[in-house]
Parts: structure tokens; sequence; C-alpha cells
């Protein structure tokens, strides 16, 4: 949804969706399935316990595309009503997303736990938005150490590779000073 909702310029390659009210579950899995089979090439789809699983390409040889929908209800107060556009679309769609706060706390517990370098760029995108970093000292260590243990081949390669190109040079050469000088600023001394 950054993407989407808020002009990230960092391409996905997965989507999460939790449900905004209760669903027989069953039953929305196989109306999906016969919704987006029409239209694209499933190349998975599991209705597991917890989640739904799609994992859908538009034709053989494009980027696949994998979906988890969440088979629980967003917590009270994390979601808004936003508006999903795209510069590659005239059509703009009314959807419900998490506040970038909660997706900023979301982010830091991703970062931590999988130490993937998208979301280390996606915590940068949510602070260059004004998201308010209200970390503890902790994990504000533990966030600029995984920073710096990223390599100039992570962010060539697997940063680089889902960057719009304006941005790519920039964060090859600048890497996430910007998130970096945010962590560690405490405040103005007077």
């Amino acid at each position: 949804m950054l993407r989407l909702c808020h002009e990230m310029p960092r391409y996905s390659i997965d989507m999460d969706f939790w449900f905004y009210k209760e669903v027989e579950y069953k039953s929305f899995y196989h109306q999906l399935e016969n919704l987006i089979s029409h239209e694209y090439d499933v190349t998975d789809m599991q209705n597991k316990f917890y989640s739904i699983l799609v994992e859908i390409r538009k034709r053989v040889g494009t980027p696949k595309l994998k979906i988890e929908i969440r088979k629980s209800l967003a917590a009270g107060g994390t979601t808004e009503e936003k508006i999903a556009f795209s510069p590659h679309f005239a059509t703009q769609v009314l959807v419900r997303g998490f506040t970038l706060n909660h997706m900023f706390k979301s982010k830091v517990s991703a970062l931590l736990d999988r130490v993937e370098i998208r979301d280390a760029f996606d915590l940068e995108f949510l602070a260059r938005r004004g998201v308010d970093l209200d970390l503890s000292q902790q994990d504000k260590k533990k966030i600029i150490e995984t920073l710096s243990g990223f390599t100039k081949r992570d962010f060539s390669v697997k940063l680089g590779s889902v960057l719009l190109s304006e941005v790519r040079d920039y964060y090859n050469q600048k890497r996430f000073t910007y998130l970096e000088e945010k962590l560690t600023f405490d405040k103005w001394s007077t």
C-alpha cells in the first residue's frame, strides 16, 4: 500500500492484507479463486489455517506477485481510508489501509526479524513522510547495527532491483544516511 497510496518509489514483491470485518473464510477463498483465475495465471493458492496465500502473474514470463490475506481482523484504530492510485492507470480506488504509524511499527519488527534491505528502505521512506520515530534507544541501536550490515551488493542488487530508477543511484551512494541521522539525533540543545 505504500506504493499505491503514498507514492513510495519501490516495487513490492508481495502484498499483505487483513480483514476489516468478519467473513466466512472458506466462502471468501472460493470467491477469490473464481475471480482471479479469469484474469490471472494462478501459480499457487492455499487456504491455510491462519491465512490465504495466493501467487499470481498476468501471463507466463511476467513477474509473480505474492498475496497473503491474514485470517484475522485488523486491530481497531490501526486503519484508515486511503486512495490507491497508479501513474499507469486513470482509476483511483478507495481502500482501507494501515496508518503510517502502524506501518512503521510493523516495518521495525520486520527489519529486526528478517533483516531485509527493502524493510530498511521502507523505514527511511516513512521517516521522510514525517512518521514519528518513537523507538527505545535499544531498538534504535539495533536498527543502526542492521543498517551498517547491508553490503554494496545489497544496495545495488537486492534494493536496486525493486527501486524506481530515479532513486537507485542516490541509495547506492548515500545508503540510509537520512534514517541513521534521524535515529541518532536526540534533540536540539538550548
